[in-house]
């Protein structure tokens, strides 16, 4: 086996970097959140910073680990259905959210860690059938194998299912699939996400709320659900785009370069979520544009070193392991920002190093290792 090379220092320093500043980031959000919310200013970042000590060792020790030892399908099989298992676990165990496993005060989002299992899965599948990608012995294996745990996190995670789904069509479609396998690939997902938004009423409001907002076109297709809609609106004491326009309002109010760190106002319960799903809000408030550009270059620097990995590996298994590690991070941040810019519907999907969480921390951590091992090993 080829000895690990130097560190991918550019890549490392991205990750700390996006690390320190989440936690920046974290503590200006959280500190208000938490006095607001009688848990004391120091609450959520003293639980990150809990998760981050258990990561950061994964940080240090998976670039040692050659990449190649998880290239069997041992690794590959038992971490996918695994993972399959809690997240079905998740949804039986938690009745209201469906995505929770509560052990006393530890809990674990099993939809998180679904992300470098999935890539793992995808990766070694790839590198096996490489030679066969369009057999029917290959695609529909690992259709079933991707369509169930996506299924099964879209049950109380919508976003992260998205994230999963078009990572590994991505996956595959590089490695050489049809585009025929592509658009009845797409049109089954887009069956399933339309079934999903229209099973949880919060989802298809939450769509409305971006679609149509003043209810125009819904009020002339049916009357009924456009009052349904209002009186649910009224109950909640907010319309379901609520949360978007506080989350503008937050990102156009910080100009050029903000109002300076901890000196948000949004977040003072006037933005929901200003320590999870919506805090590029913060940013964007506190350190307005310059501070936003930092954290998307961070993104862009390791989006440029993760396809340079990809382009400059031998190893099968690691080119698309590095492929995908690099298409789900970025790809679940431009989500994330596009939802904080009012681009795309609301979805609960966290900023990866930086949002508060646990589970996103330690699950971005293990993919960061994971890329650093290929990096280490490349020619």
């Amino acid at each position: 086996m080829t000895r690990a090379r130097e560190m991918d220092w550019v890549l490392f320093g991205s990750v700390v970097a996006l690390l320190a500043f989440g936690f920046v980031i974290c503590y200006s959000a959280g500190s208000v959140v938490g006095g607001l919310r009688g848990k004391g200013e120091w609450y959520f970042i003293g639980r990150q910073a809990t998760y981050a000590l258990a990561g950061v060792p994964l940080l240090l020790f998976l670039p040692r680990l050659d990449f190649r030892l998880l290239n069997r399908p041992a690794w590959a099989f038992l971490l996918m259905g695994g993972i399959t298992i809690a997240v079905f676990a998740g949804i039986l165990l938690d009745p209201s959210a469906h995505r929770w496993i509560r052990l006393g005060s530890i809990q674990a989002q099993p939809s998180e860690f679904a992300k470098p299992a999935l890539i793992i899965f995808c990766a070694y599948f790839i590198a096996k059938r490489m030679k066969a990608i369009n057999d029917r012995h290959t695609v529909l294996p690992a259709s079933i194998a991707v369509g169930v745990l996506g299924g099964a996190v879209a049950f109380g995670d919508l976003g992260t299912a998205v994230v999963l789904v078009i990572t590994a069509v991505l996956l595959f479609f590089v490695a050489g699939l049809k585009w025929r396998y592509i658009w009845i690939a797409v049109a089954i997902a887009c069956l399933g996400l339309v079934l999903a938004i229209a099973w949880k009423p919060y989802r298809l409001f939450r769509v409305i709320g971006f679609v149509d907002p003043n209810l125009k076109m819904i009020r002339t297709i049916h009357p009924e659900w456009a009052d349904n809609y209002e009186a649910q609106n009224r109950l909640k004491g907010r319309d379901a785009s609520y949360q978007v326009t506080q989350s503008v309002v937050a990102v156009g109010a910080g100009g050029l370069t903000g109002a300076g760190l901890m000196e948000g106002k949004q977040k003072l319960l006037y933005l929901p979520e200003a320590h999870t799903d919506f805090i590029y809000a913060v940013i964007g408030e506190e350190l307005g544009f310059v501070g936003a550009m930092f954290t998307l270059g961070l993104f862009l620097l390791i989006t440029w070193r993760g396809i340079r990995i990809f382009l400059r590996t031998d190893d099968l298994f690691g080119k698309y392991l590095a492929l995908g590690i690099t298409v789900l991070i970025v790809f679940q941040a431009l989500m994330n920002i596009s939802v904080v810019l009012g681009i795309a519907p609301t979805k609960g999907i966290p900023l990866p190093m930086i949002s508060y969480g646990g589970s996103s921390l330690l699950s971005s951590m293990i993919c960061f290792g994971l890329l650093l091992s290929v990096s280490e090993r490349t020619s």
